[in-house]
């Protein structure tokens, strides 16, 4: 997620992260070591739900490699909320899949993002159903180049990875740009979204975004119009 840090004689204090239109969260950062460690927490997304702590480490293995290890905490005096952290848990593999997909491919490159997620009519099965066949792609596509449908803006590349349960796919793309595509549909409460999100590296991306953004913003509005 796009990232912005409030910053106290030099060091990190506060952590803006922006899901979208409407969708920040801000945690206080309450250690940093790097590049070992840090931590910070923050309230929940629910009104009234307790704080969750993220704690972040990095140890150092043999061979040139190490153990990245996410701890969530929620802090309650109930089974209340366990759904809360569970809902955020499901998330990280689809990160870290994406960071996997950038170690490997794209290290050391600046990354410039555009995102959409909408909110749809339809159940979550349905939703993505329509947005796979949309982009043109399938479970029978995954490790294989493949192409989305002329009337989509540019977007062709290798499907690494794809799941009807939970919905999620990660495209590694050559067109608009170099980088990363992820693809998902999940219930929100009484409806459903869809959420397509482009990570997109080195140093062409900026115009890249630019002039790509207004046609994806054209497509969604035709493929999934404002209920």
């Amino acid at each position: 997620m796009p990232a912005e840090f409030e910053e106290k004689d030099g060091a990190p204090v506060r952590l803006k992260l922006n899901f979208g239109p409407g969708m920040e969260s801000t945690s206080e950062v309450t250690a940093f070591h790097p590049p070992h460690t840090w931590s910070t927490q923050s309230d929940g997304w629910i009104p009234g739900s307790p704080p969750i702590a993220n704690e972040w480490s990095i140890e150092a293995r043999e061979g040139g490699t190490c153990i990245v290890r996410i701890v969530q905490s929620l802090f309650a005096s109930s089974d209340d909320w366990d759904n809360q952290l569970e809902g955020a848990e499901s998330g990280w593999p689809a990160f870290l899949r994406t960071l996997q997909i950038y170690l490997t491919h794209f290290r050391g490159q600046c990354s410039e993002a555009m995102r959409w997620m909408v909110p749809v009519a339809y159940a979550e099965a349905e939703a993505w159903e329509r947005l796979i066949t949309a982009v043109g792609i399938t479970r029978q596509n995954t490790g294989q180049q493949w192409a989305a449908p002329s009337d989509t803006p540019a977007l062709s590349g290798i499907v690494e990875y794809f799941s009807d349960s939970p919905c999620d796919a990660l495209l590694r793309v050559d067109q608009p740009g170099p980088g990363v595509v992820a693809l998902g549909a999940f219930s929100c409460g009484a409806q459903s979204m869809v959420a397509m999100t482009f990570y997109l590296y080195g140093a062409h991306a900026a115009q890249t975004v630019a002039n790509a953004a207004p046609l994806w913003d054209d497509w969604f509005k035709r493929q999934f119009p404002s209920q």
